[in-house]
């Protein structure tokens, strides 16, 4: 069974993201670039950014397929970019758009459960990497398997929150703790079972 992971940046306020959507505020140190981003995690960087590092030859460490929001995904049509993760299986939660912009994306305009517990079913290969955004992971909640937070040593006081959900307790374990020279703390956890 594959898993499927949250990964996502946030604000000490748990905010993913600033109400025009952009994620400027968070500090960026050489250390977490270097060692974090690119060392642990190359796949969680858009194709375009792995190539400007150098890291485009980097193998899939954690994940071979990814599932994001339209909006997270807008982001990447808005500067030219039709298959953001091309080193990824894409697929993009949308009802807004009838036929996607490339063949490499896969369109869910259906039942976003459904069609992650396939994903999760499917036998060998990594995991899956929720990308965002809140509406989605909002929707996935019951199917996170684990939570990989990047938390940023700022306070936006609004903006788009992590998870955009119904009222309930969802429990997880502390996996680990990291800490980085630029005052970000990456707290990885697994659901709670039971």
């Amino acid at each position: 069974m594959r898993k499927l992971t949250y990964y996502v940046g946030m604000s000490l306020d748990g905010f993913i993201a600033a109400p025009d959507l952009s994620i400027d505020a968070y500090p960026i140190s050489e250390e977490f670039l270097k060692d974090f981003l690119v060392g642990a995690y190359p796949e969680c960087l858009p194709t375009h950014v792995r190539a400007a590092l150098g890291a485009d030859a980097a193998p899939n460490t954690h994940f071979d397929t990814m599932i994001q929001g339209r909006t997270t995904y807008q982001a990447a049509l808005d500067i030219g970019i039709t298959s953001p993760y091309a080193h990824l299986r894409q697929y993009v939660v949308s009802r807004s758009l009838t036929e996607s912009p490339d063949p490499a994306v896969e369109l869910i305009s259906g039942d976003l459960v459904a069609k992650v517990r396939e994903l999760k079913a499917e036998e060998g290969g990594l995991g899956i990497y929720l990308g965002g955004g809140a509406e989605v992971a909002g929707q996935l909640l019951d199917e996170i398997d684990e939570l990989v937070l990047k938390v940023y040593p700022v306070v936006l006081g609004d903006g788009v929150r992590v998870f955009t959900a119904a009222f309930g307790v969802h429990s997880f374990s502390l996996d680990s703790t990291r800490t980085f020279d630029n005052g970000t703390v990456v707290l990885t956890y697994s659901r709670l079972k039971g």
